[in-house]
């Protein structure tokens, strides 16, 4: 195994472990020494890579640690460039953003595949200087089991104040679908963001809830068609 497979080997493992792995454990794994794991340890920490821990207790992957794209052939490079320019059409500005930096990363590393081009009609944009609700709000909503408070109008016009526990976005061409638990309807709905005319987290939390709430959500789409809120 070259010196470099290995360093990228001890990331994958150390950022899919659950607690520390020795360098005992690790030298296992590579079927190397335990010197050697010693020795790539500190050069990965070196490389500012953020592993914490020592000799003789383990070592740890600090969370939110992402590699940059390794070793894609050109096939897989012109899938990537595709499936990210496809963001553009979900109306999601900071998911396009997040894609554009992706992008950059493939063209550092590769030539650039932007021969390869993908129509941008889709959702409208969640511009906020235009009323709209950044979808971002509510991805940050879901990961923090954060209940929030929306204003939404319906097909027909109709306006209503909800408290809803965020569970899930489904992206369609024509618009994106917040799916929550409704606690004015007392049951799972789903919300055009587009619709969505004012939203804000609450300080109530549903923590350790979005799990088993997603499953029966599952469950239920699993049997109905999806619809819009009423």
């Amino acid at each position: 195994m070259r010196r470099s497979t290995r360093l990228f080997e001890i990331i994958q493992i150390l950022r899919a472990a659950g607690a520390p792995v020795t360098a005992e454990a690790l030298a296992a794994r590579l079927e190397v020494s335990v010197r050697t794991v010693y020795r790539d340890i500190a050069e990965l920490q070196a490389q500012r890579t953020p592993i914490e821990g020592e000799a003789g207790i383990g070592y740890v992957m600090r969370r939110g640690y992402d590699l940059p794209p390794l070793n894609f052939d050109a096939e897989e490079v012109e899938a990537l460039w595709v499936g990210l320019s496809l963001l553009a059409r979900t109306g999601d500005s900071h998911l396009q953003r997040a894609a554009n930096r992706i992008c950059q990363k493939i063209d550092a590393l590769h030539c650039p595949a932007d021969w390869l081009q993908v129509a941008p009609w889709g959702a409208p944009a969640d511009d906020p200087e235009k009323g709209c609700v950044s979808i971002a709000h509510y991805r940050e909503a879901i990961r923090a089991e954060r209940k929030i408070r929306i204003t939404y109008e319906d097909g027909e016009g109709e306006r209503t104040a909800r408290v809803v526990r965020p569970l899930a976005l489904i992206y369609h061409i024509e618009c994106t679908m917040l799916a929550g638990w409704c606690e004015l309807r007392n049951g799972f709905r789903h919300f055009r963001t587009d619709r969505i005319w004012s939203s804000e987290c609450t300080e109530e939390s549903f923590s350790g809830q979005s799990r088993s709430l997603r499953d029966l959500w599952q469950e239920q789409q699993n049997t109905e068609t999806l619809v819009e809120s009423v």
